[in-house]
């Protein structure tokens, strides 16, 4: 039964009306040209304060309305059936909360909310308004992720023993101007720092593969002289009767190591650089584009099982399979295609990871 069915969104319609909120990197580059590209949803509005960036949405985006404040787009919820958030980490509770109020599904980017106990609180508030909050874990569909899911679907590595993944960058200085200075934020409600960015995606990815750890261990630390938040971390989860799980993040790595190895009982896979789709789009490309989010041979990661190393080809990355899931949600009756349970988790996970590294302590999870 599709989402509006029950009288509150989507009835009759064939194609989802979507508001975008923020149209800085996040929303111009990984929503909006997804949005765009899906057939059974339209990209109506997008809302941002910006002049510069309203031009640019108005250019791009033939027929779409765009609103210079939320404020202004909470007037006209009735005539939308879903809003996408791309803001600042501060304001996401409080945008989440009154879309939830006008009865709307929302979309939240990472992270949903800087707590464990605010993601809880807006997924009550979802319940309660008949309706949904679905996190932004685009992540989930990196073709190296899609590939090392498919190789452990597959038990292509035997037990797995060992699973190792990064997401290490070399920027020795801290960028400076006004552009995205809430992730230099300190403040507690910020939820900046490279453990709330990119740590995010690491323990989504880590989670959806083996499920809820048994504890965490994590260090934390500010590498750059300049910096006010984390820029580099390690985060260990433990899981009594599963593999050994590693993560990195890191701003100050310039040499990086694997994007993903994987050790287990019958060999080893091990894959390199990142996934392609976000510098695609940056670019300038879009997901319509031939090959999309397909890698060349030279990337492809490699099994190695002592007799043989074989290249294992890299499915295509695919963030469109994101808003492809919010259609079927919206016009089909599907299930959101991220959980709000597991961006709970993550957030635990994260909390967790926070409090070891400012205690040294091995934090047990309930």
């Amino acid at each position: 039964m599709p989402w509006g069915s029950a009288g509150s969104g989507v009835s009759a319609r064939t194609v989802g009306r979507v508001a975008l909120v923020g149209y800085g990197l996040g929303g111009s580059v990984f929503h909006a040209p997804f949005i765009a590209a899906e057939p059974r949803l339209d990209l109506a509005c997008v809302v941002t304060a910006n002049p510069e960036r309203q031009r640019q949405a108005a250019a791009r985006y033939s027929g779409v309305t765009v609103l210079g404040s939320f404020e202004d787009l909470l007037a006209q919820i009735d005539d939308l059936d879903l809003v996408v958030l791309s803001t600042p980490n501060a304001t996401h509770v409080s945008f989440a909360e009154a879309v939830l109020r006008g009865s709307r599904p929302v979309v939240v980017d990472k992270p949903v909310a800087p707590t464990a106990d605010e993601v809880r609180h807006l997924a009550e508030l979802a319940v309660a308004a008949a309706t949904v909050v679905v996190p932004f874990h685009n992540r989930r569909w990196d073709g190296d992720f899609r590939t090392v899911t498919s190789l452990l679907g597959a038990g292509e590595l035997g037990t797995l023993q060992a699973f190792e993944s990064r997401y290490e960058r070399w920027q020795p200085r801290v960028p400076s101007g006004p552009d995205r200075a809430w992730k230099r934020d300190t403040s507690p409600g910020a939820a900046a720092g490279i453990v709330h960015d990119l740590g995010t995606h690491l323990v989504d990815q880590a989670v959806l593969l083996f499920g809820r750890p048994d504890a965490v261990y994590a260090e934390v630390a500010r590498r750059r002289p300049a910096a006010k938040v984390d820029d580099d971390a390690f985060i260990a989860l433990r899981y009594a009767n599963g593999p050994r799980v590693h993560l990195w993040a890191t701003a100050v790595a310039a040499d990086q190591g694997p994007r993903f190895r994987l050790l287990g009982s019958a060999g080893a896979y091990t894959k390199s650089g990142m996934d392609v789709q976000e510098a695609a789009l940056i670019a300038g490309n879009l997901p319509t584009d031939d090959c999309w989010g397909e890698e060349p041979i030279t990337s492809w990661g490699h099994i190695n099982t002592g007799a043989e190393l074989r290249a294992v080809p890299t499915c295509a990355g695919a963030y469109g399979f994101f808003y492809a899931g919010i259609a079927a949600f919206l016009l089909d009756g599907a299930p959101p295609p991220v959980d709000i349970a597991d961006a709970l988790l993550t957030a635990e996970i994260i909390e967790a990871a926070l409090r070891s590294a400012r205690t040294g302590a091995v934090i047990a999870l309930g």
